[in-house]
């Protein structure tokens, strides 16, 4: 990419998106597209075909997506297939259709199988059955890289595919209901911290394993990727290291300053044992991350923080 191509960001406004628009921003590139989803519903096939043909950008990074916890994923099944699978294949067909010289889509964990040896490696791909709750968005996700790959096969199109571990960060979603598990943690030792509340209960054991990588490194990981990977394999991205839910917790209670206890509810699931990505083939390509999870926590925090008070406000 030159400082000056022209690069569209689909979904800038999300914690992924807006993390690439920054990375972008930084490094000096001048002409990034963006539209509001007021402005352009990546759905309506007609409607992304007529954007792509007027703004023929030569740089896609496909992060547009409808997103959620296990109760959304569970609850909106044909939403969260539907939507996902609108977006990604009117966004890959319009790049090949107005000759888009790369795109990138971004996938999720979530793609590989339920029972995969740990840690996920790219070629556990489609080895077994899905996990139940979030399946319709993980197929949706597949079928994203298998479009890439189906499109470089007969096209020849320099379309990628990247793989995020479990992501937090800037502009995440603190909802009670929906947010994943780092962000409602956040929430809730917040309130419990402002409430005075003598215990703070998390579910389970608190011995499953799981992966954060901060959404800003993830960001410069995709400008690494779509500036030296050209492979037609997907590339897992995260840490290469996790940690308990309990150690989680621990580590997000000292962060917010909350003095109360942490308890487990035994009594309710665990969920899987474990899940940590491979990260071998992008170590070996050159990229680490670079923002520890204390520090991520801390930041994303002070973002927590600054949306309350606006919200206040």
């Amino acid at each position: 990419m030159q400082k000056d191509s022209k690069i569209y960001v689909a979904g800038h406004r999300g914690m992924v998106g807006s993390a690439i628009v920054r990375a972008l921003e930084a490094e000096g590139y001048t002409n990034i597209i963006v539209r509001r989803s007021a402005e352009l519903d990546l759905r309506d096939q007609a409607a992304v075909k007529v954007f792509f043909s007027e703004e023929k950008p030569g740089f896609v990074f496909l992060a547009a997506a409808k997103v959620g916890g296990i109760v959304a994923n569970n609850t909106y099944r044909a939403d969260f297939l539907y939507d996902n699978l609108m977006i990604e294949a009117n966004i890959i067909h319009a790049a090949y259709e107005t000759g888009a010289k790369k795109l990138l889509f971004l996938g999720s964990s979530c793609i590989y199988p339920k029972l995969a040896p740990q840690p996920l490696k790219e070629e556990y791909l489609l080895t077994g059955e899905l996990e139940p709750t979030n399946e319709p968005y993980a197929i949706a996700k597949i079928a994203g890289i298998k479009l890439c790959e189906a499109y470089r096969d007969q096209y020849g199109c320099d379309f990628i595919s990247a793989m995020p571990t479990n992501l937090y960060g800037y502009n995440d979603n603190y909802h009670p209901q929906n947010s994943h598990v780092l962000p409602a943690l956040i929430r809730r030792f917040h309130e419990a911290k402002e409430s005075g509340a003598e215990a703070v209960t998390i579910w389970g054991t608190g011995s499953p394993l799981r992966e954060f990588l901060f959404a800003d490194d993830l960001a410069q990981a995709c400008l690494f990727l779509m500036e030296t990977y050209s492979g037609r394999e997907l590339v897992n991205v995260g840490t290469g290291e996790d940690l308990s839910i309990k150690e989680l917790a621990e580590l997000v209670k000292e962060t917010v300053g909350y003095t109360g206890e942490l308890r487990l509810d035994t009594t309710k699931p665990d969920g899987t044992p474990r899940k940590l990505m491979d990260v071998t083939k992008l170590h070996n390509l050159g990229w680490h991350h670079t923002t520890e999870l204390k520090e991520g926590i801390a930041l994303t925090y002070a973002d927590f923080l600054s949306q309350e008070t606006v919200a206040e406000r």
